[in-house]
């Protein structure tokens, strides 16, 4: 894995800049070969508050996690323990179909569907009545996959929406997170 770590409001000392790639590093024991990716760790501190952020974008495969502390040690450790969470999610309930034919680890690293990158809640801002300014725009490959898959990667990104190709119906559909914390499912005619 290569490492870019930065700081925005702090600086990375070389013992920070160990104890992250020491603490990302555990990441590589849940694939069978190890990652050749890049991995961006992002330290804050805004007020009182420690914040991590870390993104891992794998073939087939984002993970993404942040948090916050008031101990910068304890974020990076906190946002691990997420990571790890997502992995040990993806890998079970993703794959649980493969377990039979005992390949899990090679299902995980090898058959997951790439994600769409992150959208921004709020990409359109209203100023007049109007006109509709546009400040953003994203591109991404609709993947096929379940429903249940496309939850878990809207999980995973930490959004509300995920845009996916359903596999079985072959249509663009789009899973929300409900305000009831249930999710739905909207499927184009």
């Amino acid at each position: 894995m290569i490492y870019n770590i930065r700081g925005e409001n702090v600086e990375v000392t070389p013992a920070l800049r160990e104890y992250v790639e020491k603490k990302v590093g555990k990441l590589e024991r849940y694939f069978d070969q190890t990652p050749s990716s890049d991995v961006h760790v992002k330290l804050q501190i805004l007020n009182n508050d420690q914040r991590v952020e870390v993104t891992i974008p794998m073939p087939k495969l984002l993970l993404r996690a942040e948090e916050t502390h008031t101990d910068m040690y304890a974020a990076i450790d906190l946002v691990i323990e997420k990571l790890e969470r997502q992995i040990r999610k993806h890998k079970t309930k993703v794959n649980r179909k493969f377990r039979q034919d005992d390949s899990l680890k090679y299902m995980f690293k090898n058959e997951l569907e790439p994600t769409m990158e992150e959208v921004p809640n709020g990409a359109t801002t209203y100023e007049d009545e109007d006109e509709i300014d546009i400040v953003r725009t994203k591109r991404f490959d609709l993947k096929p996959m379940d429903a249940e898959e496309a939850v878990l990667q809207m999980d995973m990104l930490g959004h509300n929406f995920f845009v996916f190709s359903n596999s079985v119906s072959g249509g663009t559909n789009v899973v929300y997170k409900r305000k009831d914390g249930k999710y739905g499912l909207i499927e184009s005619e």
